[in-house]
Order: structure tokens, then sequence, then C-alpha cells
């Protein structure tokens, strides 16, 4: 370790030391520079020389490996130090500045913290050099930097954004087809925390099973894939998600791809061991890391270009089609929606969420998830999130799961959980999950009326938040996309490059003649063939997507992509409340959080504004400029006028959207900039547009509507299970996500005369409403019979099929009718008859199981003259009994004893827990892959002592 000082050319101090690439010499490289400059600066400066010198170090051990020289240097003004290695060929590569805490973050430190920084290359050597200024000022843009003491013979600084090509191997060109940023961001940092990791699991023995020159390699050849994607990232217009670039890497790269593609697994591996600190990567992020990198060596190998969007993938990697993360979508949509990230925090939540359980949307932001999940399921929560983040491998992500959520009053709210995942443009991972309510027992709400209203349904961004803009690729439709095995030459002969991918000679492909909708043009049946494709894409969009939230910002995104730079929907509520359904744009600028979604001002009679006038029949109206203020006339014109300025619109049309002559939404577009505006002659193609959309919106509400419908009739057939000191009970209903909300389903418990406790679980054929007419016969019928007759079980249900054949011939059922009977401290037993039905299963404490399969006969609805079995079964003191329908277990494609098997292994893992944990964990651990409704009852006898008289 060589050491100089010297005097600078500009006045102070300088020293210079030569370091070994090796770990220490980070340690020795910090304590140089404390030494050097002494106490002739502040603590501060000389804190933060420290730092910047540790990390450019790092990257001089981790990615140079050649000896190192650092040099400092302090005059009155500033500090200057410069740190060189004799790797020329191996250009500097920034991860990016990162949005918040952590190391390894290199030279987006050296960004962040220094007042100038660049880099000086030449024959032999690098220079990587930054200031610090002590007097607080920038420097002037025209002050040169300071000299280095032995200056390198080098070109003009240049930015490390733009790294230095590789020298030697010829450069081979790698075309990577539908390349999503965020996914790409997300697999860039990944790898760097990877591969950061190992060198430091490697240097302090761990053996993590790879050889040090193979690290080296992977390092090396992953900075030189991260410079030759940001230099083909660097030239592509920003206005899209997904991209078709061009990457030039050294013909002789394949093998050292491979060796980084097994690095990168091993790693993968130690992290899901909990070895490294770092997390192993989600699926998406694996399934695309291993396309990259074998999209590389299969070029370089002479192989075809395979696209990203036509890989097939394990379903825990959906969704196909990268979704980028915009809190704005959260704030939009009307289904309650809350989105956190991957420390467990909520980072944005909407108005229907917050009033669904019960508070402010300013209030739940921040706080970690766990406040909205009841006490009893946080630990297991804890517990699948940690193991989520350790193996990435999801239980219930894209999967429809139902489970309660805890209000903010303490009670609990049923409801149906879809959870997906979004990528922030750092790369980091945002959990969007959105509930439905489902149907459960009614519950009354410690809130007094009126108390849940009023809450904000489209907050202001959070300040620092991350937000991208309402863009997907213009033009790149999945629909194009029907094999799953097509390769790049399948995709442009299909005419996907038609959509705007760039092809790997940089021209756009063209193989479908027709008018562009912009242009207005038409053929001689006055509608050209673009506009058919059009309207029929936007009925298609409404039509195969039940919630209209989802379906309209289809549709605006595709009128963005296809027709207009801006698209807003405005519609009026039930109660003729105008709302600002979504708003979509092409432009990379955002629109502040109020102007997306929520409340509008009312339609009054003062309103002369274009919005007021196409609510109350007029238009479609053509419109050149801001409406002026002689026509701002109400809160309402004053809105819409607002939106039209931020828009920086030239011309746009509203529309109204009616149907059977009524009024009850509009659609505004608009064209800004240099695009040709509108003219008259889109007029007729508008109009179709919004016949076509008004009668797909009434169709999506119609639809809602009835299942709001089949919700209530639902909620109000399920009973309220008795309180009997001596039998605890709980009992779960979840309806098809698939259907109506609405079957044949149900279970019920009720005290006989006599005093002895009955329980019911049945399911009627069929998932519409004619089943939820029978069921709720059955039920009731059952109810009159068993408590006026008290008789045996077996003889209960063989009236009830009597008097259920009477009525209606056709339909079956299955059923179970028991009887518990015995004293508040036992003995129990359970006299059981069963029309069909699948076994009730017991399960002791202990965890011993067993189906209780006498007293079995036919369905309701088969022979009512046949006599019925019955069965009495012994039920042990804090024992388990379930009763439950078919859909709790039955697969497709699974026989019925591997079903049941699954069954009697859940309960026997939950058998010590408490009865409502016991539900609750069912549910979400067989509910999920279920298609069909699912009813299920559990009751638990626990002794207790007798009242004193």
């Amino acid at each position: 370790m060589d050491h100089t000082r010297q005097r600078g050319s500009q006045g102070g101090a300088a020293a210079s030391r030569r370091f070994a690439p090796r770990p220490e010499s980070v340690a020795l490289a910090r304590r140089f520079v404390r030494t050097t400059l002494g106490g002739g600066v502040g603590s501060d400066a000389v804190e933060t020389a420290q730092l910047l010198v540790s990390e450019l170090m790092t990257n001089v051990v981790l990615h140079a490996r050649t000896t190192a020289e650092v040099t400092v240097r302090a005059s009155d003004h500033q500090v200057h130090v410069q740190v060189s290695d004799h790797q020329p060929c191996r250009g500097l590569v920034s991860q990016g500045r990162l949005p918040y805490t952590g190391p390894g973050q290199g030279l987006a430190v050296v960004e962040q913290l220094a007042s100038r920084y660049g880099v000086e290359t030449g024959d032999d050597r690098k220079t990587v050099w930054c200031e610090l200024r002590l007097d607080g000022q920038s420097p002037a843009a025209s002050e040169p930097p300071a000299s280095p003491p032995d200056p390198p013979t080098s070109a003009p600084p240049s930015p490390w954004g733009t790294p230095v090509p590789p020298c030697g191997s010829p450069a081979h060109t790698v075309t990577l087809i539908d390349l999503p940023d965020t996914l790409f961001l997300a697999s860039q940092h990944h790898r760097h925390r990877l591969l950061r990791e190992l060198t430091l699991a490697a240097y302090a023995g761990e053996d993590i099973g790879v050889r040090p020159e193979e690290l080296a390699t992977a390092h090396d050849m992953n900075n030189l894939i991260n410079a030759g994607m940001t230099v083909a990232l660097a030239e592509l217009p920003s206005v899209s998600d997904i991209h078709s670039l061009r990457l030039s890497l050294p013909a002789d790269a394949a093998q050292a791809v491979f060796t980084l593609r097994h690095v990168l697994d091993l790693a993968d591996k130690a992290a899901r061991e909990e070895r490294l600190l770092t997390w192993p990567a989600l699926p998406q992020n694996r399934a695309f890391r291993h396309w990259l990198l074998d999209q590389i060596t299969g070029q370089l190998a002479g192989g075809p270009a395979t696209a990203w969007t036509v890989v097939p993938r394990e379903p825990s990697a959906s969704p196909t089609e990268p979704v980028p993360w915009d809190a704005s979508h959260v704030w939009a949509s009307r289904v309650p929606t809350i989105a956190a990230d991957d420390e467990n925090r909520i980072i944005a939540a909407n108005g229907p969420a917050a009033d669904m359980l019960g508070w402010q949307v300013d209030e739940l932001v921040g706080r970690r998830l766990t406040v909205l999940i009841p006490e009893h399921l946080r630990e297991r929560h804890m517990a699948s999130f940690t193991s989520l983040l350790l193996t990435g491998r999801p239980r219930i992500l894209g999967r429809s799961v139902p489970l309660p959520a805890l209000h903010r009053d303490g009670r609990l709210v049923p409801v149906r959980l879809f959870i997906q995942t979004q990528g922030m443009a750092d790369g980091r991972t945002v959990f969007v999950a959105r509930l439905s309510p489902r149907t459960a027992p009614p519950a009354p709400s410690p809130l007094p009326p009126g108390a849940g209203e009023g809450r904000t349904s489209a907050p202001q961004q959070q300040p620092g938040g991350p937000h991208l803009p309402d863009v997907t690729s213009p033009g790149v439709m999945r629909s194009d996309v029907t094999s799953p095995n097509l390769t790049s030459p399948d995709l442009m002969n299909a005419g996907v490059m038609n959509a705007g991918v760039t092809n790997p000679d940089g021209a756009a492909e063209s193989d479908v003649t027709e008018h562009d909708p912009r242009t207005g043009g038409r053929d001689e049946a006055g509608e050209s063939a673009s506009e058919r494709r059009l309207l029929a894409d936007i009925g298609e969009a409404l039509s195969s997507t039940p919630n209209l939230d989802e379906g309209l910002q289809r549709v605006c995104r595709m009128l963005t992509q296809r027709l207009a730079d801006w698209c807003v929907v405005d519609l009026l509520n039930e109660s003729d409340q105008l709302e600002r359904f979504c708003v979509s744009h092409r432009s990379p600028t955002t629109l502040p959080a109020e102007a997306y979604a929520g409340r509008l001002p009312p339609v009054t009679g003062s309103a002369r504004g274009p919005l007021a006038r196409v609510l109350q029949g007029a238009g479609p109206l053509l419109l050149t400029e801001i409406p002026p203020p002689s026509e701002v006339s109400s809160p309402l014109d004053a809105r819409y006028s607002e939106l039209f300025e931020r828009m920086g619109a030239n011309s746009s049309v509203i529309a109204p959207l009616r149907t059977r002559g009524a009024v009850f939404g509009a659609l505004t577009l608009a064209r800004t900039g240099d695009e040709q505006p509108f003219t008259e002659e889109a007029l007729p193609l508008i109009g179709d547009l919004v016949r076509s959309l008004a009668l797909g919106v009434e169709h999506a509400r119609l639809y809602q509507e009835t299942r709001q419908i089949a919700e209530r009739l639902q909620r109000s057939l399920l009973p309220v299970l008795p309180d009997i000191p001596h039998l605890r009970m709980a009992a779960r209903y979840a309806p098809s996500s698939t259907t109506a909300q609405i079957g044949g389903d149900w279970y019920d418990s009720f005290v006989v005369p006599n005093g002895r406790t009955a329980v019911v679980i049945g399911d009627v054929a069929g998932h519409d409403l004619e089943a939820a007419v029978a069921m709720s016969q059955l039920r009731s019928m059952l109810r009159g019979i068993a408590i006026d007759c008290q008789e045996p079980p077996e003889e209960v249900l063989r009236r009830l099929d009597m008097a259920n054949h009477t009525l209606s011939q056709e339909a079956t059922a299955t059923c179970i009718y028991a009887i518990v009977t015995g004293p508040r401290t036992g003995p129990w037993e359970l006299k059981h008859s069963s029309a069909g039905h699948l076994p009730p299963l017991l399960t002791t404490r202990e965890g011993e199981t067993r189906y209780l399969e006498g007293g079995a006969g036919l369905l309701l609805g088969m022979e009512p003259d046949m006599p019925r079995p019955g069965a009495t079964n012994s039920l042990p003191a804090h024992s388990t009994l379930l009763l439950y329908t078919d859909g709790l277990i039955e697969r497709r494609d699974e026989s019925l004893d591997h079903a049941m098997d699954r069954l009697r292994r859940h309960t026997a893992e939950l058998a010590d827990e408490p009865l409502d944990v016991f539900c609750d964990e069912l549910l979400i651990g067989l509910s999920a892959d279920s298609a069909d409704d699912i009813a299920f009852l559990a009751l638990r006898p626990e002794p207790t002592e007798p009242r004193q008289q």
C-alpha cells in the first residue's frame, strides 16, 4: 500500500494511497480519508467524504478487482475525492437511486450527496471523482472541476449514465420483444442485491456453492447487461411500459450469461433458506429473469427471439401482462381497494374501502396492514407474508379468498379478497387487494347512523409517493397474441408488430391497411375497418368485465391509445349525483388526485357549461377552445373548465351517454399539443361510440344490481346461530365467486321445544334464484316439521322428503339433520340422518379425525316413501363436529377420497384452535380453489357448571 502527499494545483494538501482489491481495503480507505482531512474541515464533510469513498471503493473491489488509488484534497471551499482503477473497459452502471434506505446503492449515493461528480477514462485506468462544497453553495456552471494531482490521459468527463462500450470481443445484437419496464427494474435491483449478498457471504467464509471465479464472472456479466439495457432503453420513447429493443453484447458472452443464471439461481435458493439477508425473487420476477437470460444465451447461439408476453409461466407468476403500480387507479376505483408495500404497510386506500371498514382514507395510509386483520388471524397473516417473501411461493395471490376483515369498531366484516402484485418504478412489489362484501348473518353496527359518511374517495397523492402515468403500451393489444407458442417471427407475421412494436431493423411492421380513427377517414360503407374494430373492442371490454369500474378503465385506455389523448367518463348515480368514474391519458404528465374520480358539483339550473348542456340533452358538442369565463356560471362549469385547461386540449368532444331516452352520463375525448384537432367529421364516429358505450354501461349496471339483489336475498336467508352455553357454534358461508352470489347451500341451527339443539346442513342442486327459493322452502319446512313433531332425525327427514315431493317433484337436494343431546357438563350424543350428503367430520381435541358414515340415505326428491336410516355417535368434550357442503372439498379432476383426506389433515392441524380460528383457517385454506358455493357449521361441546338456583 503506497502513500504520497503533495500540493494540488488549486491549493490545499492532497494525499494519495493505493489499496489492494480486498474487502478490508474499504475500511482502510475510510480511515485514510479521515486521517487526510483531519481537523481541516467540518466533521459532517469528513463523514460524507468517508461514505462516498466507501461506496466507490466497494465498486472497485466488487467489479474492477484491480489495485485502486484513492486521492483526497481539501481547500477552503471544497473537498475533492477520486478513486481510480485499472479496468477502463468496464464502464460505470448506476442502479438508480432508490426511494428507501439500504446498503449497496453505490453511484446513486454519489449522485445524491456530491456537489459535482464525473468519470474520466484513459488508456489504462478509469477515475471516478466527486466534490463536496464546504460553503453550501453550488459551483458555477463554468467552473471547471478541480484537477487531480496526477491527471490521467482522458477524454472529457462523461456522465456515467452512458457506459463505456466493452473492449475486445465483437458485438452481437439480441432482440428482446415485449420487455416490460417494471419487471426489468425489479429484476435489475434484485440481481444486484443477490450478487452483493453472495459476495459478502463469500468474503465471510460462507459456503454458498459458488466458486470465486463464477461470482466474478456473474458480476461482470450482470453489469454488462445492465449497461447495455440502460443505453437501449434511453433511446426509446417513454410513453410505453412495454418495449421491444435491441441489446448489444459481446458475441462470446453466452457462457458468461449461463454462469450468471446459475449463480443467481443458487443465490435465490440460499435466500429461501434464509442464508442471505435479501428476499428471494417473487415468481414473476424469477420467471422474467429466466426469460431474459435464456433469450440472451439462445440468440447468441443462433436461436429465434421469443416475446415475453407469449412465454408460458407457472400460475403463481400471473398476471401475464405486467401491471405497473399507479396509485391513482386505487383512488379512482369504486371497488374497495387497499394497497400495501413489501414491508406490510398500507400505501394507498380508496373511499369505498375506508367506508366498508369504518376509517378515513388518510387514517389508513401509513398504518400496518394488520390493523385490518382480525386478531385471531394476525399470526397466520404474518407467517404467510414472511413465507411469501422467503420462498416466493404465494398461497392466495391471484385467487379469490373469503375471509373476515376487521372493522374499526371491532366487528368482523365478511369479504372476498383478491390480491395481485404490481411493480413500482424502483422495482419493489406492491400488493393490491380488492375487497368485495360477501353474505353473512346480519350484525348490528355500534356506530350511530351516518358515522361512516363523508369519507374521501380520491385523496391527494401522498408526498413523495410513487405516481406513474395512466399509460399502457399504446397499441400493443394483448388480444392479438393468441398462441402461447408463437415466437418472434410468428408475431411479426401475425400482425402483432403492427401495434407499434419496433422490429429488429428499427422499423414498424404494417401488414393491415385500414383508416386511422384519428383522421376521421371512412370507407364506402361510411365506416372504416378500424372504427368497426374500435366499436367491437369497446363492447367486448365492457361485456367481458363484470365490474363496471374495470370495464370503463379498459375502455378509457383503449380510447386514449386509438382515438384521443384524454378520456373522461362522468356518470349519474341512482341518486342523480354526478361522479367522475375515470380519467385516462397518454401523456406522461399527471393530474392531481381529485381530478381522477369522485363526486362532482350538482347539475343546477345555473349551469351553462358544455358538460351541463350535454347532461341536459345537448350534444355531442365540439369544443376548440377553453370555455370563456362568461360561460362559467356554476361550480360544475368551473370544475369542467379547470379540467379542460389542465389537459392542455386543442379540441375536445363531449357526448351524452343515454339509454331509453334518458341521459345518465357523458364521455369527454380531448386531443392536445400537435395532434390533429377533432373536427365535425369525427362526430358520427363518436356518436356510434357513445351508443355502444351507453349500452355496455347499462348492461353492467343491471348485472351489478342483480348481484346486489341476490346478495341481499342470500343475506336474509342466513340464520343467526343460537347462544347455548355448553355448545360453541360457528358457521361460514361463501358464495361462488363465478356466479350471481346466490345458490342452494345452507346451514341452520335452532333449539327444539324439548331443549335439545338441532343442527342442519343442506345443498339444493343449482346456482340460481330457483335453487335459492327451493333452499328457503326446505329450510322453513324442516324447521316446522322438527319443532312440531320432535321425532328422531330419520323420521324428520322422511317427512321433509314427502313434503318436498308434494311441492316440487323435480327438485333434488342433500341434507343432514342432527340433534345434539346431553346436559351442560356432558356427556353428549349426536343423533343424525343424512339424505345423500357428505358425512360429518368429528375431530377430537388431540387431532384424531373420524367421518361419521352412519345414517346415510338417498337424496331428497328421489324416493320419498323409502325408510331412512339414523345413527348415534358420542361427542367427546372439546371435540369439533363439522357439517359442510361439497364446495369446501371437491375439486375438478380430483377423487373424493383425496379431497376428504385433505379436509381431515386441515381439521387435525386446527383441532386445538378457537372455533373462529378453526373456521376461518378452513375457509382460507380450502375455499380459494373452489368454484362452488361453500357452507359449513362447526360445533364444539364444552362443559359448563350448572347455574345456581
